[in-house]
């Protein structure tokens, strides 16, 4: 019985047959499959097939995530749009959305990211994320631009302060060369970037943008 097996599965991978559609025929586990089919040589036809077939297997997956990836942008930004109008009572909503849309991040792979140097506006940011986008403590990474001539040894603890992100959460300082010899503005302390990798938030504040704009009759 498994000799008649082996000889099918032998016979279907010369024909160029995929695995996964010889066991579909032939019930036997993958690893024993591979032992019979070890030694098979595949002719120039065989080894078109197999790729024409995986070629679209993988033009499927990727159709497939696509349109995954649609309904669920499509999903996040109705939700938005359904939160705006509560949302809009709260001051602090207004007043960080529109700093978002002005300094925000609007990268086509959907991380939401703030950056600024001016202080204020990062702890303003800072506390839209925690009470409007109920971004979890664990979710925040930051990231300094610095010029060489402002890196300073404490550089971290100063906008760890400022955030109230923990310093393990902050990435590799980014240090960028200057011609010039002395700081212009001794209270300059380089960019902070505010940086949550969550493609629902993203989506979640495109919709609170389209709420905006219909809140005030402005085409999209």
């Amino acid at each position: 019985m498994k000799l008649n097996e082996k000889l099918k599965a032998i016979n279907l991978r010369k024909k160029g047959t995929s695995y996964n559609e010889i066991l579909k025929n032939i019930k036997v586990s993958k690893s024993t499959l591979s032992f019979w089919l070890r030694d098979v040589i595949l002719n120039n036809k065989a080894n078109k097939k197999l790729l024409k077939g995986r070629e679209l297997s993988r033009y499927f997956a990727a159709e497939s995530h696509k349109q995954k990836r649609k309904s669920d942008t499509a999903t996040a930004i109705e939700i938005g749009l359904q939160e705006f109008h509560s949302l809009l009572k709260n001051p602090l909503f207004l007043a960080g959305l529109c700093l978002y849309w002005a300094e925000g991040d609007k990268h086509k792979q959907e991380r939401v990211k703030f950056t600024n140097s001016d202080e204020r506006m990062i702890s303003l940011m800072m506390k839209w994320f925690r009470e409007i986008c109920s971004v979890p403590e664990e979710k925040f990474r930051i990231a300094l631009h610095v010029h060489n001539l402002h890196i300073a040894k404490n550089i971290k603890h100063h906008w760890s302060e400022i955030t109230g992100v923990s310093e393990r959460q902050f990435q590799k300082i980014y240090i960028k060369q200057t011609t010039l010899r002395h700081r212009r503005n001794v209270l300059y302390n380089g960019t902070c970037a505010i940086v949550v990798n969550n493609k629902a938030l993203f989506r979640r504040i495109c919709g609170w943008k389209l709420g905006l704009l219909a809140y005030f009759d402005i085409s999209p």
